[in-house]
């Protein structure tokens, strides 16, 4: 995914499932806060390749937002400048970042600990390929190591058998791929952003055998890691700590960001999670690109400012789950529901 600014269009489900979400999506009602209109379109920086400690996003500040007026110098929920120009600058600089911080790193333990994720369940339909794990399957042209034992059990008290009834051990792929957004916005200073780079060491810990990318925004947004991309778990915390929180929150961009990613991944593979207060201020309106994704999960951080009834919406119109986090401690229980075996 290249630097710079970006037009990005979205992934779709099933033809019939999308259109009724779109449809939905077209006849909301107007947002209950009215975000700003940027005069500028979002910037989407790609420091994946530094892999966590090697690089940061920084930049030198206009003080300017995209309206070209001045920065407030108000605290975290006011209007900041949002439009850096991104650079790769080492992360043990000595000025805004730094060595990982223990005690994030403690909480990205512990949540890990008390994470039960399920994994995918394996059928007939699962893609197969030679990276997959071995499993009994259906017959398939091109497969040739027959499990005995189970076929003669499928064909037992059947006079003719059907192609089916012939398994097979091949590989099977069971990955699930899966765009972490995480809002590193000005109103997710302090503690809100010590717990959510905590909550992606802990994820990608927990979703190693997966594909995981980790996208952080703002009014833009910044690749941590692509799908695909091994990038340790330590790494990527490394790399959410040393971006400084700063700017306005444009729910809409980091949307269509995680629809490119998943645009070449089958939509029963696909899902995406977004980690924010859902304080909405700056763009268009997020719901329909939230209708576009195969599926939305939101962690709602209700430590400060949030706006719960906007992520309830994101949620319904992307099929998924809304969940609050008002410690870190919520975070564990919130992301296993997410993926509990009901709803996959």
């Amino acid at each position: 995914m290249p630097d710079g600014k970006a037009s990005i269009s979205g992934t779709r489900p099933s033809p019939e499932d999308a259109a009724q979400r779109l449809n939905q999506a077209r006849s909301l009602r107007p947002l209950r806060r009215k975000p700003k209109t940027l005069t500028e379109e979002p910037a989407l920086l790609d420091v994946s390749q530094a892999g966590g400690p090697g690089g940061a996003v920084t930049g030198e500040r206009e003080k300017r937002d995209r309206s070209a007026k001045r920065e407030s110098a108000t605290g975290s929920g006011g209007p900041a400048t949002s439009d850096e120009q991104g650079a790769l600058a080492s992360v043990f600089d000595g000025t805004e970042a730094s060595a990982t911080d223990p005690e994030t790193l403690r909480r990205a333990r512990e949540i890990a600990a008390r994470l039960a994720l399920r994994r995918p369940r394996r059928d007939a339909a699962a893609r197969r390929g030679p990276a997959g794990a071995l499993a009994s399957v259906p017959y398939r042209d091109g497969a040739d190591d027959i499990d005995l034992d189970r076929t003669l059990e499928r064909l037992a008290g059947r006079a003719i058998p059907d192609d089916d009834d012939i398994v097979v051990r091949d590989r099977v792929a069971t990955a699930r791929s899966v765009v972490l957004l995480v809002d590193v916005s000005g109103s997710m200073r302090g503690e809100r952003v010590r717990t959510a780079a905590a909550t992606v060491g802990a994820l990608a810990a927990e979703l190693a055998r997966d594909n995981l990318a980790v996208v952080a925004f703002w009014s833009d947004a910044a690749v941590l890691c692509h799908l695909g991309q091994r990038i340790g778990p330590q790494a990527l915390v490394a790399s959410m700590l040393a971006i400084p929180a700063r700017g306005l929150t444009n729910l809409a961009f980091p949307l269509q960001v995680a629809a490119r990613e998943l645009a070449q991944v089958p939509a029963r593979d696909a899902r995406v999670l977004l980690l924010s207060d859902c304080v909405h201020n700056a763009g268009p309106d997020p719901r329909p690109f939230a209708a576009r994704l195969p599926r939305l999960d939101i962690l709602l951080d209700t430590t400060g400012e949030q706006d719960r009834w906007l992520g309830g919406e994101l949620a319904r119109l992307g099929r998924g789950k809304l969940r609050v986090a008002g410690t870190y401690r919520d975070v564990a229980p919130a992301l296993s529901s997410f993926f509990d075996s009901a709803a996959n």
